[in-house]
C-alpha cells in the first residue's frame, strides 16, 4: 500500500511543478507581473530539465511569450523611425516656417494709376524678380527685419544696383541681367533720366514703372536690400573669395586691388562692388563687380560647409533674413515654394549679364549710358517668352566671365 501510494505520488508532483512553471509564465505575460529570465535555471539547456520531458502547455506558454516579446522590439523599432522621420520633417517644416515667416514685407511697391497700355502682360512662363540694392550711405539698416529706417525716403537713396532675374519655369536655371544705373532713360511723369533717380524720387513703385515701361517685362516680385545687410550677410557666410583680373586703384579704399584671389569680409565687398571710377569701363565694370560678388556669395551659401554645418547655415538664414526684403505680394506658401523649386540650382546654372549698351554719352552735364535699343527688344522678348536659354546660346553677351576688374 505504502509503495503503491508512492508510485501514486510522484506523477502528482510533476503536474504540481509544471503548473507552477505554468503560472509562473502567466505572470510574466500579465502588465507588471515578474519578469522572467529566458532560461529556467543553470541547469536547463534550452528550457527543458534532462531527463524530463517539457509539458506541451508549458511549450505553447514560451512560444507565445517569444512572440510577445519579438512583437515588442518590432514595435518599438517602427515607433522609433516614425518618431525619427516626424523629428526630421517637423524640423524641416519649422525651418521653412520660421526663415520664409521672418522676411520683412514691404507694403504697396507696385505702381498705381498707370494707364493700361503701359502695364505689360504677363510673361509665359517663369517669374522675373527686379532685385534692388540700395544705397543710403548710412550705417542705420533700411531693409529686414532689424530696419531702423524706411526702404525709402524722396532723395535719400538711390537705387545703386538694379538686376533682373529671371527664373524659367523649369527650376533649373537662373538668369541675371544688371540695368546699369546710369542708363539714360524715360522716366514717368519726370521725362528723361538716369535709371537710379526713379526710385530717389519715387520709390519701388516708380522704379517698378520706369522699368516696365522701358522693358515691357512684367515684374512679378521686388527684393531689396541695403548696404548695411550687404555687410553682414558678406560676414554671415565667412566673407568671399573674388578674383580680380588685373591691378586698379582702389578709390574708395587705400592702396590697389592686386590681380589675383581676395578673401573679402563685409566692408572690404562693399568697397569692391561700390567702386567705378578706377574701373576701365565705368559703370558697366561695376555691375560686373555687383554680380561678382553675388556669384560668389552664391558659391559659399550653397557649399557643402556652410549647409552641413548647422551652427553656420542657421547665421547664414538669419542674416539673410535679417538683410532682405520683399513686396507683401509674396506669401509665405510663395516664398517656401520658389525655394523649393530652385532648390538644385547652382552658381553654374546662372548666367549673369550686362543689358546691351550702345555707348556712352554726356547728357545735361551727366555721364550716362545709352542702352542698344535693338539688342534689349530681343532680351525683353526672350524674359516675356521665358526662352531666356535659346537667347544666351544666340547672342553675343556682355557676359560674366571668371575673373573681372
Amino acid at each position: 500500500m505504502g509503495l503503491s501510494k508512492a508510485e501514486g505520488s510522484e506523477p502528482d508532483q510533476r503536474d504540481e511543478g509544471a503548473a507552477e512553471r505554468a503560472g509562473r509564465a502567466d505572470e510574466a505575460a500579465e502588465p507588471g507581473g515578474p519578469v522572467e529570465p529566458e532560461g529556467d535555471g543553470p541547469e536547463e539547456v534550452g528550457g527543458l530539465v534532462p531527463g524530463v520531458a517539457e509539458d506541451p502547455q508549458e511549450t505553447q506558454v514560451r512560444r507565445a511569450r517569444r512572440r510577445r516579446r519579438t512583437r515588442r522590439v518590432l514595435l518599438g523599432a517602427v515607433v522609433l523611425l516614425c518618431t525619427g522621420a516626424l523629428l526630421i520633417v517637423g524640423t524641416g517644416w519649422y525651418a521653412y516656417e520660421h526663415y520664409t515667416g521672418r522676411v520683412d514685407r514691404i507694403p504697396n511697391v507696385f505702381p498705381t494709376n498707370v494707364p493700361a497700355a503701359a502695364i505689360p502682360a504677363p510673361s509665359k512662363g517663369g517669374q522675373t524678380f527686379l532685385l534692388v540694392g540700395i544705397d543710403a550711405r548710412s550705417d542705420l539698416p533700411t531693409t529686414g527685419k532689424g530696419a531702423k529706417a524706411p526702404e525709402w525716403q524722396p532723395g535719400a537713396q538711390r537705387s545703386d544696383t538694379m538686376m533682373l532675374v529671371h527664373l524659367p519655369a523649369d527650376g533649373k536655371h537662373a538668369y541675371v541681367v544688371s540695368l546699369p544705373r546710369d542708363s539714360w532713360v524715360a522716366v514717368p511723369g519726370h521725362g528723361s533720366a538716369k535709371l537710379n533717380a526713379a526710385f530717389s524720387w519715387g520709390g519701388p513703385p516708380l522704379l517698378i514703372d520706369t522699368v516696365q515701361r522701358l522693358s515691357k517685362v512684367k515684374i512679378d516680385h521686388l527684393a531689396v536690400v541695403d548696404w548695411s545687410g550687404f555687410r553682414k550677410l558678406t560676414d554671415a557666410v565667412g566673407g568671399v573669395d573674388i578674383t580680380v583680373d588685373k591691378t586698379v586703384s582702389r578709390r574708395n579704399g587705400a592702396g590697389m586691388w592686386d590681380a589675383g584671389t581676395h578673401h573679402m569680409d563685409g566692408d572690404e565687398a562693399l568697397d569692391y562692388v561700390r567702386e567705378r571710377y578706377g574701373l576701365p569701363r565705368g559703370d558697366l565694370d561695376r555691375t560686373h563687380r555687383q554680380q561678382n560678388f553675388l556669384r560668389a556669395v552664391l558659391n559659399k551659401v550653397l557649399s557643402g560647409d556652410t549647409l552641413s554645418n548647422p551652427l553656420k547655415a542657421k547665421r547664414m538664414l538669419d542674416e539673410v533674413t535679417n538683410s532682405v526684403s520683399v513686396d507683401d505680394s509674396l506669401s509665405n506658401g510663395a516664398l517656401r515654394d520658389l525655394i523649393w523649386g530652385m532648390k538644385d540650382v547652382r552658381s553654374s546654372d546662372m548666367a549673369f549679364m550686362n543689358a546691351p549698351v550702345a555707348g556712352f554719352d554726356m547728357i545735361k552735364g551727366q555721364s550716362v549710358v545709352l542702352l542698344d535699343a535693338n539688342g534689349t527688344s530681343a532680351l525683353w522678348e526672350a524674359m516675356r517668352n521665358d526662352t531666356m536659354a535659346d537667347y544666351v546660346a544666340s547672342n553675343t553677351l556682355d557676359r560674366l566671365g571668371n575673373k573681372v576688374s
